[in-house]
């Protein structure tokens, strides 16, 4: 997914962070996906009180969103034009609907619930995203994850898994990225980390083993949760530091549905602006010029980024770079 955001703030991780306490609730914010009838994500990651839970460095939330069907005139869902990604992992995840993800390697696959896309962009790449007519309700999450240095400037590629449901205790997990509770996802990643559903029946409550290396983070999704003993809202991500060895989840009187992210802190310093991340402002604005000589103005398919076969439109500008050279948030 691509952050549409006309004025992307300019963000540079800085290592080390800071500790803080047990649990950290973060609160979204609300996000345009597109013009005024266009669908809002929920966005919990990055913000000025958290920019990396381990490599894990975007979190937009969406839905349940009704569409207007195969049938209908009216406009809306999710259309994303091409537009390019440097130095992250797209991580696609959906609990309903279907979407249509095309990008520059040749790529053309359906995004469908409980099942894992996963693009790797490396050293550059870009793809289109579009909700298919038939869905009436779409409802998931788009996430990122920050390339270590030595692995961002590799070639990109896609990926598709497909994990399988798994009890444990009262809950059903389905881990697609990284390993949980035995279960291992086959999805090339580049750190250790984890990234799993998690549904838990009303009532119920789980003690999961995690890495105690491992910093985490916890997306309610849908019904009434605590984390630790800390009550989550809707929407919300609870944050916990490395060094606990174990999870505790409890459901309220709905069942609950969770995303859990994590991993070993990534411990480098990142600058992101718009769909890039590099380590320099200086890359920023190469990779900026790049995107708008290549794609935007020339349609040059041999360039960083290459071209979207069969997206039916142009390529999406990026934004206008600040006036200032991108620095830390205070």
């Amino acid at each position: 997914m691509s952050n549409l955001e006309k004025e992307p703030a300019e963000l540079l991780s800085e290592w080390p962070r800071t500790a803080v306490a047990a649990v950290e609730i973060l609160a979204p914010r609300d996000v345009p996906l597109g013009g005024p009838r266009a669908m809002g994500v929920r966005r919990t990651l990055p913000q000025r009180r958290r920019s990396l839970i381990g490599a894990w460095c975007f979190v937009d939330h969406y839905g349940p969103d009704a569409m207007p069907g195969a049938n209908s005139a009216e406009q809306g869902g999710m259309v994303v034009p091409p537009h390019p990604h440097t130095g992250l992992q797209t991580v696609s995840w959906l609990f309903s609907g279907e979407i249509d993800h095309r990008d520059s390697v040749g790529s053309h696959a359906l995004v469908r619930p409980g099942e894992l896309n996963l693009m790797t962009a490396g050293r550059g790449i870009a793809h289109s995203e579009v909700s298919m007519a038939a869905t009436t309700v779409l409802h998931g999450a788009q996430l990122w994850l920050a390339l270590p240095d030595e692995s961002r400037h590799g070639e990109p590629f896609f990926e598709h898994y497909v994990p399988e449901p798994v009890a444990f205790g009262a809950t059903e997990l389905r881990v697609f990225i990284g390993s949980l509770v035995g279960q291992m996802s086959t999805a090339t990643v580049f750190s250790d980390l984890v990234g799993a559903q998690i549904d838990l029946p009303a009532g119920a409550s789980v003690d999961l083993p995690v890495d105690p290396r491992f910093e985490l983070g916890v997306l309610l999704d849908t019904g009434a949760i605590s984390v630790q003993g800390e009550e989550l809202p809707l929407s919300h991500l609870a944050y916990l530091e490395p060094g606990i060895a174990s999870l505790r989840l409890q459901a309220g009187d709905t069942a609950a549905r969770i995303l859990l992210i994590g991993g070993v802190p990534l411990g480098e310093s990142i600058v992101m602006w718009w769909n890039f991340i590099g380590r320099s402002h200086d890359e920023i604005v190469q990779f900026r010029a790049e995107w708008q000589a290549d794609v935007i103005q020339g349609e040059r398919v041999d360039g960083r980024f290459g071209l979207v076969a069969g997206y039916d439109g142009s390529a999406l500008p990026a934004p206008e770079l600040p006036n200032v050279r991108l620095r830390p948030r205070d």
